[in-house]
């Protein structure tokens, strides 16, 4: 089994997800998001990083996957989701965690065969891909997405390396 922390930075909202992956089983553990507040950038950073932190201390999970930062019309905008997303890795990479970076593009597509989805279109997925009871948060069923897209990436690298294997023990 691998726990896999999904995250979906941001600097006024940092959103998480933890799925258990086996075989090709994936199961709900937990999510939520971590909201920061004032105009403290330095402080906000340090609320995603004690958060993470926390979850990565209560959860251990194995493995973390992380949105990619995009470009943003907002130049200041960017710069900032950059600096959350700093700070989220730091909180993996401090903890002795694998992290895995995926595009949105990449995620969307993953978990609802579109890279342009909606976010309510990637909230619906994640529901129904878990079994959830009810709709999770945007920021969180992001973070589970992000989780879901590592899963499927890590089963399909898996595959592809045993049928390698396969194909080179029955080569001449």
């Amino acid at each position: 089994m691998t726990r896999i922390l999904g995250i979906d930075p941001g600097s006024r909202t940092t959103g998480f997800g933890l799925v258990d992956l086996e075989r090709s089983h994936t199961r709900y553990v937990d999510a939520g998001c971590i909201h920061t507040s004032g105009d403290d950038l330095a402080g906000r950073l340090k609320t995603i990083f004690e958060g993470l932190s926390a979850v990565i201390e209560a959860h251990s999970p194995d493995e973390v996957a992380v949105e990619q930062v995009f470009m943003h019309r907002n130049a200041s905008a960017a710069l900032k989701l950059g600096q959350a997303r700093g700070a989220a890795l730091v909180a993996a990479v401090t903890h002795s965690l694998a992290v895995y970076e995926y595009m949105p593009k990449t995620i969307k597509q993953a978990v609802t065969g579109r890279g342009a989805a909606s976010k309510e279109q990637v909230q619906h997925m994640v529901k129904v891909m878990l079994s959830l009871r009810q709709m999770p948060a945007a920021d969180a069923a992001d973070a589970l997405a992000v989780a879901l897209c590592h899963g499927h990436t890590q089963q399909t690298m898996a595959r592809l390396e045993a049928a390698q294997e396969a194909a080179q023990r029955t080569a001449p």
